[in-house]
């Protein structure tokens, strides 16, 4: 299962993440070991692109969020591009400063 699969965005020279999703589909089915690791990291950069793309949505630089949160740009930066382990605390914490709430669903 993809989690956050409406992220919608295209990588440089118009590889967008359905071809990618594509590609992995097709190299994990050759390599279990490949899927398990690759899947790790890809849901920790979609989750940080998300979180990336809400700000934008909520018209919030870094700097503003920043704020918001009562905290530097550097942190910010860092909950964006290195989301791995995040904390939910941190997630609940960034949701509420745009304004969203944080919905946690287990299937």
């Amino acid at each position: 299962m993809r989690l956050l699969q409406n992220v919608n965005m295209t990588i440089s020279r118009g590889i967008t993440m359905d071809d990618l999703d594509r590609y992995t589909e097709k190299r994990g089915e050759s390599s279990p070991d490949f899927a398990r690791t690759f899947e790790r990291g890809y849901e920790q950069f979609r989750i940080g692109e998300l979180l990336r793309q809400v700000r934008i949505q909520a018209g919030l630089t870094q700097n503003d969020l920043a704020e918001k949160l009562h905290t530097r740009k550097s942190a910010v930066s860092r909950i964006e591009n290195h989301s791995e382990d995040i904390r939910l605390s941190t997630l609940a914490h960034y949701a509420e400063a745009l304004g969203k709430k944080l919905k946690v669903v287990i299937q």
